[in-house]
This record gives structure tokens, C-alpha cells and sequence, in this order.
């Protein structure tokens, strides 16, 4: 049961109560956390496992609790002061990942510092653009996202990708499937058969098994951990400012999905915590500490950040709304990253761990969307927009070279999957008429 006592944001449980409640967060992200960084990484040529990827994973973490904390204790107009934990997000994966590959991540990171600005201008508008983001569209998004993303995770369980040059002979191998099969089942039996902690951080856990597996099998290598120092410096533009207009636009598309996204989880939080809706400000705070943590993170190396709706879960199991939980959680996010031998570690995970892990997230996110489009009525207008939607945005990015001859950036933002299934979803949401059926 709920106890009241804990449903004010404002209210602390005693500190060896608190402190659990805080990791648990950090557990239920951890991982989700680190992958998009890993992607854009490999996308843009970095070494797997070398110095650069592993500064990348520690922005992700470091920045990760920053946002965190931006959102949970605020500053005037700024964070929803809700038990929102930030983290990394998976919306920005698939444009990123196409920037970085062919303009590098300078363009990518300069993008996602002005990104971040406009959509914490959003804020101050955010409440009057909720109708041009319905579930249906909204849906359609995130299941884009997740469908996009889940060939990648197969690449990865099977022992590479083509980032990665990984030799013909090992991959899909059985020792690379046994490593990444072995983090699934590790990872749902403990996400329905355990409770609690257990059951939060199921995904870590398995991961951490599949590692155990890989290095039993000789997988792994540790060089990099021992390379590593125990504090890091952190290095504001380290690849520079490259600025592109397309690669601005691309970025700015997906930051206003994932301020919608933020809306929906500040609600969720609310709801879900104290039996409230969420205030005009709350949801405004909600989306400046999106932004401010996007700009920030990207100006020393990391990526978007936005709010992670599997830490809503644990508001909503614990019945614990205290927002100081969630600062606890980014303190120690804060603290990993500036600790680059815990990213050192996380770079040194074999892909095939990765991708068992990745399968399970991946698949999630489709679901979710699936989820979120069930709000729908299946009309025929609904299906038609679904069907066109997907068919263009998903269809393009099977069949790049369809739109060869489209310059550059543009090029990447309609193979992208995200950017032209929420284009279309919002261009026919908005002209078809509604008594269509």
C-alpha cells in the first residue's frame, strides 16, 4: 500500500531508506543509459573499447545525473521538482548515428548543443503543442524507434556490426549467440520471477551474467581498465563546433517528440505518485531541464538527454514520490562519470553481451509504442495513418538508396526511419478528415 507520507515531492524518507530507493533508480536505467552512446560511437568509426568511446560512456553517465538534478531540485523556472530521473535517450539514436557516420560528431554534437537550446524554448510553449502530438502520432514515434533499432541488436548479439569490421568466420557464431542468449534469459527470469530490486535492475543483471560468460570464454579484455584513470577531465567541445543546418533541423524534430515524451512521463509521475494531475509548471520545468540537460551534455561530449519512463514504474510500484530519491540516483550518476574507469569497464563488454541486452530494451521501446498507439481507436483513418507512416519511414531506411540523390543531410534525415514516420504521421493526422470511416 501507498504510504500519504511520501506522495509530497518534498518529503525525504529517512536516509537508509533513501539511499536504496536512489540506486534502484540508477539500476533501472543504467544500462539504457550507456547504449545510445555506444551506438553513435561505433557509428562514427571510434575504436570499440578505446579512449574516446569510453569518454563518450562517461558523459553519458556524468550527464546523465546532471539533467537528473537540473530536473529534481531545479533552479527558478527550471525542472518539474518531480522524481524524474534523465537519462540518455533512445529517440536521437538513429538521425545521431547517421550524422556522425558521414559528417562526424562534431556536426552530430553541435546539433544536439542547439537542439537542446530550442527545446528549451519549447517550455515556454510546450502546453499549447500537446495537440499536434496524439497518441497516434506519439505512438507511431517510438514503435519507428524501436523497429529501427532492433537489427542493430541482432548485429551485436551476433558478434559485431558493420561499424566494427568484425571478421566474417566469428560472427553469428554460437559462442557469440550462447553469450547474448545467456543475457536474455538471465534478464526475464528475473524480471518475472523476482520482485524488487532484483526485478528493476533485471536487464544490468543480465548483463553482468552474459559479461561473467564471456569472460569464462575469454571475450574480454581488461586492457583498457588498467589504462584507465581513476578521475577524469572533462573537455568542453572535444570535437569541436561544426555547424549544419540539416543535421539542426533532424535534431530539433526528434527533441520535440521527446519533449512530448517528458510531458507524458511528468503526468505519469504525478499521477502515479500523489493521484494528481501535473501542473502548467511542472510540465514547462519538465521540459526547460530536458533542454538545459540536452545543451549542456552536449557541449562536453554527451548525448540528448530526456526522461526515462521505466524509472515512472518504480514512482509508481514504491508509492514513493519524494523527488530527493531521484537527486540521490543522479548523484550517483554524477559520480560514475567521473570515475572513466567505470567506463572503461562498460567499453570492455563484448557486442554480443551488448546485444542481448539490447534486444530486450529495443523490443521494449517497439512495445511501448504498440502500447501507446492501443489508446487509439483502430479506424480506418487510424490504420491508413499507421500504414503509411511506418511504410515510408521504415521503408526508406531498408531502401537507402531510394532517395540517393536527395544532398546530404536531408539524405540522412529521410532514412533515418524516426523523422519521416513522425512527418507523415503529423502531416495526415493533421489533413485527413476524421469522419474518414
Amino acid at each position: 500500500m501507498t504510504d500519504t507520507t511520501y506522495s509530497d515531492p518534498n518529503v525525504t524518507p529517512p536516509i537508509a531508506q533513501a539511499v536504496p530507493l536512489g540506486l534502484q533508480h540508477v539500476l533501472a536505467m543504467f544500462a539504457s543509459n550507456v547504449t545510445p552512446s555506444i551506438i553513435v560511437a561505433g557509428a562514427a568509426g571510434l575504436a570499440f573499447g578505446g579512449p574516446e568511446q569510453i569518454y563518450l560512456i562517461q558523459m553519458a553517465m556524468l550527464f546523465a545525473g546532471v539533467a537528473t538534478v537540473f530536473q529534481t531540485v531545479g533552479v527558478g523556472p527550471i525542472g518539474a521538482r518531480l522524481p524524474i530521473m534523465q537519462g540518455t535517450s533512445f529517440a536521437f539514436v538513429g538521425v545521431l548515428a547517421g550524422v556522425a557516420a558521414t559528417m562526424g560528431l562534431s556536426v552530430a554534437l553541435t546539433a544536439c548543443i542547439i537542439g537542446g537550446v530550442i527545446h528549451f524554448c519549447l517550455g515556454v510553449v510546450i502546453k499549447n503543442l500537446r495537440w499536434l502530438f496524439p497518441p497516434l502520432v506519439t505512438g507511431l514515434v517510438i514503435l519507428a524507434i524501436g523497429l529501427y533499432l532492433i537489427p542493430v541488436a541482432i548485429k551485436y548479439a551476433a558478434g559485431g556490426a558493420a561499424q566494427f569490421q568484425m571478421e566474417a568466420e566469428s560472427f553469428g557464431s554460437l559462442k557469440h549467440w550462447s553469450v547474448a542468449l545467456t543475457v536474455i534469459v538471465v534478464s526475464l527470469a528475473l524480471k518475472f520471477f523476482t520482485k524488487g530490486l532484483l526485478s528493476n535492475a533485471a536487464i544490468l543483471l543480465g548483463l553482468l551474467a552474459g559479461y561473467a560468460l564471456a569472460f569464462a570464454l575469454g571475450m574480454v579484455n581488461f586492457a583498457p581498465v588498467a589504462n584507465a584513470a581513476w578521475v577524469t577531465s572533462i573537455t568542453p567541445l572535444p570535437y569541436g563546433f561544426e555547424f549544419n543546418l540539416g543535421a539542426v533541423i533532424a535534431v530539433t524534430l526528434v527533441s520535440i517528440v521527446s519533449a512530448i515524451e517528458t510531458v507524458g512521463d511528468a503526468s505519469a509521475t504525478a499521477k502515479a505518485g500523489a493521484n494528481r494531475e501535473a501542473t502548467d509548471e511542472e510540465i514547462s520545468g519538465a521540459t526547460y531541464a530536458d533542454g538545459l540537460g540536452t545543451a549542456v551534455a552536449g557541449v562536453f561530449g554527451g548525448l540528448p538527454n530526456t526522461s526515462f519512463s521505466q524509472n515512472v514504474g518504480i514512482v509508481g510500484m514504491t508509492g514513493i514520490m519524494s523527488r530527493h530519491v531521484v537527486t540521490i540516483a543522479g548523484i550517483i550518476m554524477i559520480v560514475c562519470g567521473l570515475v572513466p574507469k567505470i567506463g572503461a569497464v562498460i567499453a570492455s563488454m563484448p557486442l554480443p553481451v551488448l546485444g542481448g541486452g539490447v534486444i530486450v530494451m529495443f523490443g521494449m521501446v517497439a512495445a511501448a509504442g504498440m502500447n501507446v498507439l492501443c489508446e487509439e481507436k483502430m479506424t480506418r483513418r487510424t490504420m491508413i495513418i499507421i500504414a503509411v507512416s511506418l511504410a515510408f519511414g521504415l521503408g526508406l531506411n531498408l531502401v537507402p538508396t531510394a532517395v540517393q540523390y536527395l544532398p546530404g543531410v536531408i539524405n540522412t534525415l529521410a532514412t533515418s526511419a524516426v523523422a519521416p514516420t513522425a512527418i507523415m504521421a503529423i502531416g495526415l493526422n493533421l489533413i485527413l478528415p476524421k469522419d474518414l470511416d
